[in-house]
């Protein structure tokens, strides 16, 4: 019975504050002649702040043109947002700023959606042996980790040398398909020099880990804290539009360095220790992004793109 009137008494406080809300804007909306999204834009500075109100305010609306903006096609946004400023009564020649806050917004907010989709493909095609393309990626993150070592063959035990558990690397890719190679072939191409320090360091006996099994571990993280819109933060800082999988191949990048550091810093006693130091660092990224204005990586973003919108 308390559980009940407990439930009750949290069901009304919701209709009662949302009640209370709606009361709040339409009063706003007289005082002011704006309408929240006018306030937030006009009144928020760009980037995650901003564009995370106006995806709050858009996805609570009780229109259903408003609510369903979130997810549209991005070759749609340009006419959503025309529609949004025909229902609102916004006049574009006379506010033509506030149309292009809200394309920025709407870009950053459908494009993140779109970037889990993508990334979830990914993660759910699994390594084929069979595939040329997974192959070849797969050899060519040996070259760019391994530039001075060739692999005597594809079955090797030579695979340990960079972190692998076994002879044969595809299994190891089972937990996160295709995404973890991408993310370790990402990383050893694009920072060659920063990986191959990584790989070097891990294999140092005060430091001992496997390389491509904690960034397989780094890529759960990262997809984890994309799903479960945590990047959003950072991502709406970094991208002045859609952010891509690019963005979150560097993101990733950041946190196999930053794990690396953090590794270090918890001298382990062990790898038994791996699960209890990965989960301390998760928090800390998390509580690091619940600040708006964090952006993981600072040298990726685009605060000058930002500026304007």
């Amino acid at each position: 019975m308390k559980h009940f009137l407990r439930m009750l008494i949290q069901v009304c406080l919701y209709f009662y504050c949302k009640f209370l809300w709606r009361c709040l804007k339409f009063v706003m909306r007289k005082l002011t002649g704006r309408c929240e999204l006018q306030r937030i834009c006009y009144n928020t500075k760009p980037g995650a702040s901003r564009t995370m109100k106006i995806e709050t305010s858009l996805r609570d609306s009780k229109s259903k043109l408003l609510q369903t903006s979130v997810s549209v096609h991005p070759d749609a946004i340009e006419k959503t947002i025309e529609d949004i400023m025909e229902l609102k009564k916004i006049n574009p020649d006379i506010n033509p700023q506030l149309g292009i806050s809200l394309q920025a917004c709407l870009l950053q907010i459908v494009g993140y959606r779109n970037l889990i989709a993508d990334v979830e493909k990914l993660r759910r095609e699994p390594y084929d042996s069979e595939n040329p393309q997974h192959e070849e990626m797969l050899l060519q993150l040996w070259k760019f980790l391994k530039p001075n070592t060739p692999l005597e063959s594809r079955i090797s035990k030579q695979w340990c040398e960079i972190g692998f558990q076994g002879d044969d690397p595809k299994t190891d890719f089972r937990g996160m398909g295709l995404l973890g190679l991408y993310n370790l072939q990402y990383f050893a191409e694009r920072d060659a020099a920063g990986a191959q320090q990584v790989l070097s360091d891990s294999l140092h006996p005060k430091c001992r880990y496997s390389f491509a099994i904690v960034g397989i571990n780094i890529t759960d993280l990262a997809y984890n804290l994309l799903v479960s819109g945590a990047l959003k933060t950072h991502f709406y800082n970094i991208a002045p539009e859609a952010p891509t999988l690019s963005h979150f191949q560097q993101t990733f990048c950041y946190l196999m360095h930053e794990f690396h550091k953090f590794w270090i810093e918890e001298d382990p006693m062990d790898i038994m220790e791996f699960n209890r130091v990965r989960e301390k660092f998760r928090k800390r990224i998390i509580k690091q992004l619940q600040n708006p204005d964090m952006a993981l990586c600072p040298h990726f973003a685009a605060s000058e793109g930002l500026i304007n919108m």
